[in-house]
């Protein structure tokens, strides 16, 4: 039991309606790609990593989590965070079979959804984020920045990220109060025969470049882009909704989209397309688009996802897409903690990472995909 009873406002709900289960995400590989040399991007260590794991995990724990569930693979670096770490929960780890690609997130994910995780930290860029939604649309998510251009997730210190976490997952705070829906772009393909067709989403950006190719993971080339666009901006931003943000800001909350229309003779704009780095970007033109609005992507072009090159839309191929509010929940960390304070939680001496003698470390279970235990030890 953390501290005494809590002083309920209209936001907690006086009850644990959650399991008090979080689950930890970490993409082993972001904020390691060719855009560190490409730009100036800030590069994620492993030990980087671990050490945001371990206080996100701290911070969950000391808010109400009692169970921690999180990924097994190469590098280590969940396991490496959470097996000696002194804390009152369980520790799940989950060995999906990881071969550092973005497949390994997919069933990472699908692993937590099967066991019932209340709330998903995730340690990574837009990239990252968009996977956890295409298999979990309905996840309330923490999103931690590790990645290159991060709009979707927050640099919010992981203590108080996990603090959230925690103070949701026990059932303290209801989702309803502090964690909304976000907006998502859906981009389709159809070409009357079905097996042709393909559906994707975006979190942020889906950008039709000329002349590019799948694959590609250098920053975009200003005079390339064609159609930008984007379900948030903001001039602050870095990448390609900057862009828009620099024309017309779209916060979260509005409903609506925003689509910058580029290419040849346009007005130029200097543009932070990465870290450190400005590019010039012709602006024919910009617009509202509002929720559920249908918009052509014009080929032959590639497509670009939250900045990630994944499709090609040929010249009588006909594509298009909708700002949706249909994402995951995101969690407002500033406001989590705020109903958590005012609920009484912090307020006790008796604090569950605490609980532990110095010698003695968590129980951690090592657990198959399918829920089939390899070893515990601790």
């Amino acid at each position: 039991m953390v501290g005494s009873a809590p002083r309920l406002n209209e936001h907690c709900s006086g009850r644990n309606t959650a399991d008090g289960t979080v689950g930890i995400i970490a993409n082993p590989v972001s904020g390691r790609d060719v855009r560190r040399v490409a730009a100036r991007g800030a590069v994620s260590t492993t030990e980087d990593k671990r050490n945001r794991i371990a206080r996100a995990v701290i911070g969950a724990v000391t808010a109400g989590a009692t169970r921690i569930v999180a990924m097994a693979e190469p590098f280590g670096i969940a396991t490496g965070a959470l097996t000696d770490l002194r804390i009152d929960a369980e520790i799940e780890i989950v060995d999906v079979g990881a071969t550092v690609s973005p497949t390994d997130t997919v069933r990472a994910v699908e692993a937590m959804r099967a066991r019932n995780v209340s709330v998903l930290v995730t340690l990574g860029g837009d990239g990252t984020n968009r996977t956890v939604c295409g298999v979990w649309p309905e996840a309330v998510v923490v999103p931690m920045s590790t990645g290159t251009n991060n709009v979707f997730p927050s640099l919010t210190e992981p203590t108080v990220a996990g603090a959230a976490a925690g103070l949701l997952a026990s059932g303290v705070v209801d989702p309803a109060a502090c964690a909304p829906r976000s907006k998502l772009i859906t981009v389709g393909l159809h070409t009357g025969v079905l097996p042709d067709g393909w559906t994707e989403i975006a979190l942020v950006d889906a950008v039709t470049l000329a002349d590019d190719f799948v694959g590609n993971r250098m920053p975009a080339d200003g005079a390339l882009l064609r159609q930008v666009l984007v379900s948030r901006a903001h001039p602050a931003s870095i990448g390609l909704s900057s862009l828009a943000g620099l024309l017309r800001p779209c916060p979260f909350d509005e409903d609506a989209g925003v689509l910058v229309e580029c290419g040849p003779g346009g007005r130029p704009m200097r543009v932070a397309l990465a870290p450190g780095l400005y590019r010039t970007v012709p602006v024919l033109d910009h617009r509202r688009v509002e929720l559920g609005e249908a918009v052509e992507l014009r080929g032959p072009t590639v497509l670009s996802l939250d900045g990630d090159r994944e499709r090609t839309i040929g010249a009588d191929e006909a594509a298009t897409a909708e700002v949706q509010r249909r994402g995951p929940r995101v969690v407002d960390v500033e406001r989590a903690l705020e109903l958590g304070a005012a609920a009484g939680v912090f307020e006790t001496s008796q604090a569950r990472t605490g609980d532990r003698a110095l010698n003695e470390s968590s129980n951690v279970h090592y657990h198959h995909a399918d829920g089939t235990p390899i070893r515990d030890c601790c």
